[in-house]
This record gives C-alpha cells, sequence and structure tokens, in this order.
C-alpha cells in the first residue's frame, strides 16, 4: 500500500480543529517550536489560514498550514508532525496533500521556509533532507528574515 494512503487528509480552514491540533503539536515539538510567542503566532494563523490534517484513524498527526502570495505561488507556512509519527510519510502525505489542492487553480510553485544550515541544530539537517527528498530544492539562504537565524527558502514545482 502506499504510505500516503495510510493517512487521510482533510481540510480544516479556520476551525476550531485547525486551532486545537495545531497547538497540540507544536507542544509536542519543543525541538523545532520551542518559542512560545513565534507558536502563539502559528496557532493564531491556524485562525485563518487554508489548513490541513493528516489522521491516521481517529488521531490528527500532523498539519500544515498554507497561504497563496500569488496565483502563481503558494507557501507552506507551516508543517508539524508528531514526533511518534516521524519518518512514516505523514509530512509526504500533507505536502503532497497541498499540491493536489493548489495545483488546479493555478499555482505552479510551492516554497516552504526553514532554518538555513548556517546553524547547526540537528533536527534541522533532518527537515532540510525531508523537504529535499520530497522535491523541494534550496533558493536562497538569508539572515534578514529572522534576526539571528539563517532563513533557507526552498522552492517546488507543482506540475
Amino acid at each position: 500500500m502506499d504510505e500516503a494512503a495510510a493517512y487521510r487528509i482533510a481540510r480544516v480552514t479556520g476551525s476550531a480543529e485547525s486551532v486545537e491540533v495545531t497547538a497540540r503539536l507544536l507542544d509536542q515539538l519543543p525541538t523545532w517550536f520551542g518559542m512560545p510567542e513565534a507558536n502563539a503566532g502559528y496557532v493564531e494563523a491556524a485562525k485563518r489560514l487554508p489548513g490541513l490534517v493528516a489522521y491516521a484513524g481517529a488521531e490528527a498527526v500532523g498539519v500544515l498550514l498554507h497561504q497563496r502570495h500569488f496565483p502563481e505561488a503558494a507557501e507552506i507556512h507551516l508543517m508539524a508532525v508528531s514526533p511518534s509519527w516521524h519518518r512514516q510519510g505523514v509530512g509526504r502525505a500533507l505536502v503532497d496533500a497541498v499540491v493536489a489542492e493548489v495545483r488546479p487553480d493555478g499555482c505552479r510553485m510551492l516554497q516552504v521556509k526553514t532554518l538555513g544550515a548556517g546553524h547547526p541544530d540537528p533536527g534541522y539537517v533532518r527537515t532540510r533532507a525531508f523537504y529535499r527528498a520530497v522535491g523541494f530544492l534550496p533558493l536562497e539562504e538569508t539572515d534578514d528574515l529572522w534576526p539571528g537565524n539563517p532563513c533557507l527558502i526552498m522552492v517546488k514545482w507543482c506540475h
């Protein structure tokens, strides 16, 4: 069976469920999401941005928030997967689902911002490897977006 087929993906835009799942998953990932003010911003974004939740049975195991900047370009604003479900296809299923959602109305490019290689965090080594494995390529690393932390911008074609 295809890994992605093991998960049910649901749209949860602006719902109480989107907010609750986002907050719960961020709490499970303090190594990646350890800044309370940033987490509060992600939870607030869950109230307004399009969202997808991955379910394994009845359990919400992943969330992805995305936004359109232009008709041809979208961004993964946040993706969080429960640590007990890492490396089991949840992230790939969420990325595939967002591409399938934005492509039909003309989106050609998806971007994501993550901590750049200029920072030694070992968790983000895995994050960058994941994004590469699902088709993202590095576009630019800048120190101007997140003071004190290098931001790597990665892109993927949505064809």
